[in-house]
This record gives structure tokens, sequence and C-alpha cells, in this order.
């Protein structure tokens, strides 16, 4: 275990300081700032209801309900269970973080940041389905980047973004399965 633990700090400074650059120091405490997002949110959401109609409603619904799965699982659940501290605020490891983001007072594994966009990315993925076939890649894409800001801004060791990763995948095909089952008695 401790193997482990030298090697996801290791791996967290290689991310934090040595791929250090001007054009990300700019950009990524935006990116992983969730308000930063909330144009792209109500722009979905919009182009969805002119796409499905109704049936938005549902899905948007049950996004909420994932998104709330993930937050309470990630934040309450295992983050208090597990109690890590971040590395901008373990003080034996907190001199050799550039933090470019608050470093916020709570716990550190697992990354809600990380499970939450990439329980969004899921869910979205299995419940849209072929339309959304061509933008896959994209929410990928963005989950994971938004998971690798948290390392590069300095708030979460990598470990605790490949657990959120993990734990937003399952949530995420979970209540997509019971979104299809919903909607099926909708119907």
């Amino acid at each position: 275990m401790e193997y482990i633990l030298n090697l996801d700090e290791s791996i967290f400074l290689l991310i934090n300081r040595n791929w250090q650059n001007t054009f990300f120091d700019w950009l990524l405490p935006y990116w992983r700032n969730k308000y930063f997002w909330i144009p792209a949110y109500l722009l979905f959401a919009f182009l969805l209801y002119t796409k499905v109609g109704k049936k938005s409603i549902w899905i948007l619904l049950f996004l909420g309900l994932t998104v709330a799965a993930s937050d309470f699982t990630s934040s309450f659940l295992i983050k208090e269970t597990v109690e890590r501290i971040r590395p901008c605020n373990d003080p034996a490891f907190m001199k050799n973080v550039f933090l470019r983001a608050p470093c916020g007072s709570g716990y550190s594994f697992t990354s809600s940041h990380a499970a939450n966009h990439f329980a969004i990315a899921m869910f979205l993925i299995l419940v849209l389905g072929p339309p959304l076939k061509k933008w896959r890649f994209v929410l990928l894409f963005w989950a994971i980047s938004i998971g690798f800001a948290q390392i590069y801004v300095g708030v979460h060791y990598p470990l605790d973004v490949l657990f959120g990763f993990i734990l937003g995948g399952l949530i995420g095909n979970l209540i997509a399965y019971f979104y299809h089952r919903f909607s099926f008695s909708v119907n």
C-alpha cells in the first residue's frame, strides 16, 4: 500500500509541478469550476428540449438524480469514511504542492468533481445512445479533463480522481439502467 501511495504522490507531482505551463495555469482553474459550465448546461437543456420535447424533462430529472447520487456517495459516504487529506492540506506534503485553486476543507478521496462529471457523461452516453454517437468522445474527454484539472490545480491526488471516475461510471450506468426501466413503464 505504501508503494501505491508513493506512486500516487509521484504522479501528482509530475502533473502538478512538472507539466506546469501558462495555458493550463490560466484555463484549468476555470475548467474545473462548476459555475464555468452553467452556460453549457443551460444550452444542453435547451437543445435537448428542442430535440426530444417533453421527454427531456425525464432525462434531466434522472440526470439530476445521477449527480445527486454521485455527489452524495463521494462526498458523504466515501470521503467521510476514508478521510484522506487533500494534498494541499497535508502538512507533510503541502510544501510540494503548487496550488492554483482554493484547496477546500473537505477530504480528498474520492474526487467528487471526477465522480460527478464522469457520472454525467456515462448517463448521457447510455441514455441518448445513437443520436449522441458523435459526441461520446467529447463527453468522455470533458469528464476526464475535469478530473485531470483537479490534480493539476493541486486539490486531488490521481487515485482520488481515478476512483472518482470509477464511482461516477458505476452510478451513471446504474441510473441509466433505472431510466430505461422507468421510461418503458411511462410510455
